[in-house]
């Protein structure tokens, strides 16, 4: 018998404009009798250890996929919830092993659920707190799934998605029209990134043997609590980790921010608008770029922020956009996830009944664009928790001239959403 695939994709994008819900989305909709649950009931000890466990998985897929000298974008938040939609129909030692790797340490039945509220409390982010017409804060995540219209698949695992993702199953003809399928689903992630991401899925990339595609896109823009003045911005110098310097945009201002002082590298964290979201930029010393990358593998990201206080800061960075697309399949299987794509071993009996499924491709791509009113963007962050000032008299200089490595991260809960590196803001 042909072993049949597992798609997964996973879309983490963000564009300058809303997003808007595309109206070339024909396929049919089998939607489970079971809503989504908006009211999870989850221990606050569940939804810290997923947090933590997310972080975690983040860090290391850092690790995994930085590459040279290259700028670096993407959402481990993004990533980790299209997998869990993976994992809900794993068994045995692929059930475990994604475990491990995804940093999941929480039974199924309540892994889920945490998930589910997780991504509902974030996507209220925008909703509170706003003057009436004003909307400098937006955060939106989605999760939809398309299956093989002739393929059947357990009621229990579509309850599943439905009740903690809110996806039902848009029906595809991946048999007969594997490349309209194809077609459809990046108009579909087009329409959620209002035309950043074209041509997600290449070509040959769904075939006659794709059953099931799962995905999640994030859109995010939010404008700097304290914006940069325009008219500061004048162009410096940037040096690079092989000692040349390029010529950048840098912006200048003089405020109070989240700072701290560690061995070897600096902390500076940027409030958003709505002090909801924060980017957390963690900036080297001069020739230890290197070394602190390779520590971040023990980076606690709470812990990291406890040291952060208030400063008086005369604050320079460069402006900068990154786009990065990444094949994750590869990195995945040498972090231990092995099973999973191996036809015959893998178990995602949960999904169907059977053991023909296995995932053969997982696919990412990111988006970040940082300039003086704010980020429209991919990356990660972190929390400020620091509440009392430094004994500064004058302000504090801090000049983000050299490679640095970024966050984005929701301030409540202290999830990572997106994480980075700005190696040369220049290319």
């Amino acid at each position: 018998m042909k072993k049949v695939t597992l798609f997964v994709l996973l879309v983490m994008l963000v564009s300058a404009c809303t997003p808007q819900g595309g109206n070339g989305n024909s396929s049919p909709e089998i939607s489970s009798s079971i809503p989504r649950d908006m009211e999870p009931a989850v221990p606050s000890g569940n939804l810290e250890k997923l947090v933590r466990g997310n972080t975690s998985f983040g860090i290391n897929l850092f690790q995994a996929v930085k590459q040279g000298n290259e700028n670096l974008i993407f959402s481990p938040y993004s990533i980790s919830v299209a997998l869990a939609m993976a994992q809900a129909g794993a068994k045995d030692n692929t059930l475990q092993q994604m475990n491990d790797v995804l940093r999941f340490s929480l039974p199924v039945e309540d892994l889920h659920p945490a998930i589910n509220a997780l991504q509902l409390e974030l996507n209220n982010r925008e909703n509170n707190d706003y003057e009436e017409g004003k909307k400098d804060f937006e955060l939106n995540i989605v999760n939809s799934i398309w299956g093989e219209k002739t393929y059947t698949f357990l009621p229990g695992y579509l309850d599943l998605l439905a009740k903690n993702y809110g996806a039902g199953l848009r029906l595809a003809d991946f048999i007969l029209q594997p490349d309209a399928s194809r077609k459809e689903i990046n108009q579909w992630v087009s329409d959620q990134t209002n035309d950043r991401i074209q041509d997600l899925l290449p070509e040959n990339s769904i075939t006659e043997l794709t059953r099931l595609v799962l995905t999640n896109a994030i859109y995010f823009k939010a404008s700097w609590l304290h914006q940069f003045e325009p008219g500061m911005t004048q162009n410096g110098v940037f040096t690079l980790l092989n000692g040349e310097d390029v010529q950048v945009p840098m912006m200048r201002q003089t405020e109070t921010f989240g700072y701290a002082s560690q061995d070897g590298y600096q902390l500076i964290s940027l409030p958003y608008e709505g002090n909801k979201l924060s980017m957390l930029i963690i900036l080297p010393d001069e020739n230890n770029f290197t070394q602190v990358e390779k520590a971040m593998s023990g980076l606690d990201v709470q812990n990291l922020v406890s040291s952060i206080s208030f400063a008086q800061l005369d604050l320079s960075m460069p402006k900068f956009k990154i786009e990065s697309s990444i094949g994750l399949a590869d990195h995945l299987n040498a972090m231990g996830m092995k099973d999973a794509f191996i036809p015959g071993i893998a178990d995602f009996s949960g999904m169907d009944g059977t053991h023909d499924l296995y995932i053969s491709a997982v696919q990412h791509k990111a988006f970040i664009e940082v300039d003086e009113t704010g980020t429209e963007a991919a990356a990660a962050t972190a929390v400020v928790v620091g509440i009392e000032s430094m004994p500064i008299d004058e302000p504090l200089k801090v000049n983000i001239d050299q490679p640095f490595i970024f966050m984005i991260v929701d301030n409540k809960t202290g999830s990572v959403l997106f994480l980075g590196r700005v190696i040369n803001p220049a290319s």
